[in-house]
Order: structure tokens, then sequence, then C-alpha cells
């Protein structure tokens, strides 16, 4: 799913030309025929976004300056598919979810976390429909950390029904989740 952004703000910076303004605009000129006024300034170059120009949206990233048309942001391939989860949410996402939940107890100083953050990424991805994905910080909520017993991270927890069925400790390989993940599901 593409977004199309209806405006685009520029951040000034100092290797671009500043646009004059033709003498003969009143305040009562129409924003589009001041705008065709103005000077081209050249866009700094962009990859992962896409122009939509008079209705077919290119194939290839842009690496070029805009001409004219829309800009599209890919969101669906960048966007992180793992939400986080805290002491607020827990009951409702992860005990009251229908389907089986994977949760990541993590931490930010934590290096193997960081390690294992792009295999939680990729198996939400791949799970889509199957498996809802979580991310906890335990220390925003040491009170769930607490109350399942992590001891230490990353550790990987598999809930089902609202109840704790397996338990991963450790910056373990893809094949490790997946095996676990393929028995409750």
């Amino acid at each position: 799913m593409a977004t199309v952004l209806d405006s685009l703000s520029i951040p000034s910076f100092p290797s671009f030309p500043k646009s004059t303004v033709s003498p003969s605009l009143t305040a009562s000129a129409s924003p589009i025929s001041s705008i065709s006024k103005r000077p081209a300034v050249r866009l700094p170059e962009a990859s992962g976004l896409k122009i939509r120009s008079f209705g077919s949206v290119t194939q290839t990233p842009i690496r070029s300056r805009l001409a004219r048309g829309r800009i599209v942001c890919e969101t669906q391939e960048t966007a992180v598919g793992v939400l986080a989860v805290n002491e607020k949410t827990w009951k409702n996402l992860v005990l009251g979810s229908e389907s089986p939940v994977l949760v990541e107890f993590w931490a930010p100083w934590c290096g193997p976390c960081r390690m294992i953050h792009p295999v939680i990424d990729e198996l939400s991805r791949e799970y889509t429909g199957k498996l809802k994905c979580y991310k906890l910080n335990t220390d925003d909520s040491p009170a769930i950390a607490t109350q399942y017993g992590i001891r230490s991270i990353p550790t990987v927890m598999i809930f089902k029904n609202g109840e704790k069925k397996d338990a991963i400790i450790g910056a373990v390989p893809k094949s490790t989740l997946v095996t676990s993940i393929d028995k409750f599901l």
C-alpha cells in the first residue's frame, strides 16, 4: 500500500538557490501561478521514493531530481512490523489475543538483543496473519519481566490463548525460533 503525499517540505540547504518572487506578483495572485514563476530548485537525491507522474508509478527508486509529479512513499517495504508492548497494553495485545503471540523481551543496552531484532522482524513478515509479534522493553516494563521470570535477555516467549507455551533464551538462529513457532500454529 502506498501513500501519496500532497505536499513536500524541503529543508533549506546552503547549496539551494534562493527563489525570488517577481515584483509583479501581488497578494491576490494564485498559489499555482506563483509556483510556476519560481526558478527550478534541484532536490537532493533520494532512494526508496517513487514518483507518480500523470497516473503511473515508476518501478525503480528515484535517483534524480523531481520534475512534475507526486512522490509516493512505499512504507510497506520499510516499516517495522514488530510493535512494542508494555504493561498497559500487555493484557489486551498478548493475553487477549485469539492468535498465537511471539514476544521478544529485550533492552536497548543489550547487544545480543540487537542481533536478534532483524530475525524477529523477518519472522513477523513471514507469519503475517498467523502469528502476532511484539517487543517488550524490560527496562520500561519490569513488572511483566518479573512476572514471567525473565532473568536473561533476549528471551523470546510464545503465548497461545493467553498462556505461556514456550521460552527461548538468548540470540538463537532463526531455525530454532521457526521450530518453536511451528509447534503452536
